[in-house]
């Protein structure tokens, strides 16, 4: 599979993952939830639609699906990125309050975007 046709198909599910995590985060902080544990709910949102979805078509080799092995790494790369991605949303509200939170976080999560491009090929899904 291409690096190119990968690259595509993770971004494509990268923004569906993003997504689904930016309104949870948004709902539940908006409902009074502390911006840190709505991040950390949208997160573990988009992380099981993520595994799922480039397990079984982003990363997929000969039909096989995704097995533990895989899903342990994912999950130490899901905590790594979601401690950063929490540490930066929660800076952000710090330092501009919750709407500059809402805002910072397209900019947090993107930034760790190609990083766990880089890990799901080479490490996660083989």
């Amino acid at each position: 599979m291409s690096l190119l046709r990968q690259g595509r198909s993770f971004v494509a599910v990268g923004l569906l993952q993003w997504a689904a995590d930016w309104c949870v985060m948004f709902a539940l902080s908006r409902a009074g939830v502390p911006v840190g544990a709505a991040n950390i709910a949208g997160r573990v949102v988009g992380a099981l639609l993520g595994f799922w979805l480039n397990g079984n078509y982003t990363f997929a080799r000969d039909g096989q699906r995704p097995g533990w092995r895989q899903l342990g790494r994912y999950v130490l790369l899901w905590c790594a990125n979601t401690t950063l991605s929490t540490a930066g949303v929660t800076t952000i509200d710090a330092l501009f309050g919750l709407h500059g939170a809402w805002l910072g976080k397209p900019l947090v999560d993107g930034t760790l975007a190609l990083g766990s491009f880089l890990a799901s090929r080479h490490w996660v899904y083989r």
